[in-house]
């Protein structure tokens, strides 16, 4: 084994019931480096780093050298001990403690009679922050913070540890292109320090901006272990996916028809202003905006998570009252969030199970479950959709992020929607998945289905939107025809009012 690396893992395999999620892996990173795991959803990255950690246990005949030891990981404990700690994709704090509880959440610093320190908790969490310039409130409850927020105290309790191994999975994913540039400060300072960084995310400029290595997953094996500098986009997608992506955005032409949705002087609160705009049948309406700027905010107000305060929503032509989502959808919307973990899949319930709980009302006439039905419903979708399962019987927290975004879309598909609403619909999915979300999307769009798309990466607001809706500070700062819609007009319209209307900015 050689001290050139911090970290080598030999010939890790992981099975789960009908699945072998790795298949003899090698991963081997140098101290100092940022070494990115790039791959499809599903292609086993996250589970690699769950073994070592100590979350998962690998299958018999893997190897684990850390600093030139050979060790075992049988828990997350021990894999802190030996300096290996992870910022996670899927958020848990505990919403109720502090923000410096959370960070010294099972080591709190403790006083005389062996009691809590509550005061050098948060002594010790403020020089923390201080340390790595980040702008929260150690006493303020978890539950007071934004997800941005949350991610950052994730990521210093992570850095706290000190350790000389630090897995990122996904650290950007909710955080402001300030914030990413915040965090890439903190991982260039990190390495300087000889900390060895484990990088996955879906996000290419990501890579090639901060990565030294990069291995490449498919489908359980690993494909190869590149320097960044030898790699670009083209390549790096065709092996990640093993086929060329030649149609990132794979739009296809729709017939744009008559106004299905018409949404006047909508108000909530201080999130939603006086929002108005129109949606057409076969349009992909996109949202754009800085984040905060009110796009989710939009969404939920249209199904009824939360109540406007005032405004007209007219659903064909006709007045629709929406105080709570049993009313969007008998209006025929339907909404697919953002936080899918959260707020989309039932993770113990099976694949049938999360399809069809929607619809069911349909599908049990006077009480009685027509189960004949629903499978051949859920069947159906399973086949639309080509989604990648086992049986319908799977758990649907064991499919990966594409194909549970896929059965979320199903979800709503066989609830008969005619205004469908998805708030990123990509967010935390691979390259491939990505296009073949796109493409449904697209297909639907053909079909008829109106659309409403929120989204905070520019290349799909440009590649899927018939039209751009911007929002700033929860208003409507313009509207932007597809032939016209740049980055920078949107960037523009985002960081403030079009200083004048014209044919581009009206609804």
């Amino acid at each position: 084994m050689s001290e050139e690396f911090v970290l080598q893992m030999q010939g890790v395999s992981k099975t789960f019931p009908g699945v072998r999620a790795l298949d003899g892996v090698t991963l081997e990173v140098r101290p100092g480096t940022v070494h990115a795991l790039m791959g499809e959803n599903g292609a086993g990255k996250s589970t690699l780093m769950k073994i070592l950690i100590g979350m998962y246990q690998a299958d018999p005949g893997a190897t684990i050298t850390v600093g030139g030891q050979t060790v075992e990981i049988p828990d997350t404990k021990a894999g802190l001990s030996l300096g290996i700690s992870m910022i996670h994709q899927e958020l848990s704090p505990v919403p109720e403690m502090t923000v410096a509880e959370n960070i010294f959440l099972g080591r709190e610093p403790t006083g005389r009679f062996g009691l809590v320190s509550r005061t050098q908790m948060s002594d010790e969490c403020r020089e923390l922050f201080q340390r790595w310039e980040i702008d929260i409130d150690p006493r303020a409850r978890m539950r007071t913070l934004s997800i941005a927020q949350t991610q950052m105290v994730e990521i210093a309790k992570a850095i706290s540890f000190e350790s000389r191994i630090i897995i990122m999975d996904e650290p950007t994913s909710a955080i402001t292109e300030r914030e990413v540039e915040h965090l890439h400060r903190m991982i260039r300072q990190l390495t300087a320090n000889n900390t060895a960084i484990i990088y996955i995310t879906h996000k290419m400029d990501e890579v090639f901006k901060i990565s030294d290595f990069v291995t490449i997953f498919r489908d359980g094996k690993l494909v190869n272990t590149l320097p960044a500098g030898e790699l670009d986009r083209d390549k790096l997608i065709t092996l990640m996916v093993g086929r060329e992506l030649t149609e990132m955005f794979p739009k296809e032409h729709a017939e744009i028809g008559e106004v299905v949705l018409s949404v006047s002087g909508l108000n909530r609160g201080g999130v939603v202003q006086d929002v108005s705009f129109e949606l057409r049948r076969g349009e992909i309406l996109g949202f754009a905006g800085l984040m905060g700027a009110g796009r989710t905010e939009v969404l939920e107000t249209l199904f009824g998570v939360a109540k406007a305060d005032s405004g007209q929503i007219l659903v064909d032509g006709k007045s629709v009252r929406i105080s709570q989502p049993k009313d969007a959808i008998a209006a025929g919307l339907a909404l697919l969030t953002e936080d899918r973990k959260l707020t989309g899949i039932m993770g113990v319930l099976s694949v049938r199970d999360n399809m069809i709980m929607a619809a069911l009302p349909r599908y049990s006439p006077g009480g009685f479950l027509q189960k004949g039905r629903i499978e051949d419903a859920c069947q159906d979708q399973r086949k639309a959709l080509a989604l990648k399962t086992p049986s319908l019987n799977q758990h649907i927290q064991n499919l990966s992020g594409g194909n549970q975004q896929k059965v979320l879309i199903s979800r709503w598909l066989l609830n008969l929607p005619e205004i469908l609403m998805i708030d990123e619909p990509t967010r935390g999915i691979d390259v491939g998945a990505k296009s073949e979300i796109h493409r449904l999307m697209s297909q639907l769009a053909k079909a008829g289905k109106a659309i409403i798309m929120v989204s905070s990466e520019m290349p799909e607001v440009l590649g899927m939107s018939d039209r751009v809706v911007v929002m700033h500070e929860g208003r409507v700062s313009g509207i932007v025809d597809r032939a016209d819609a740049t980055q920078e007009r949107i960037m523009q319209l985002a960081t403030g009012p079009a200083e004048a209307t014209g044919p581009a900015d009206a609804a």
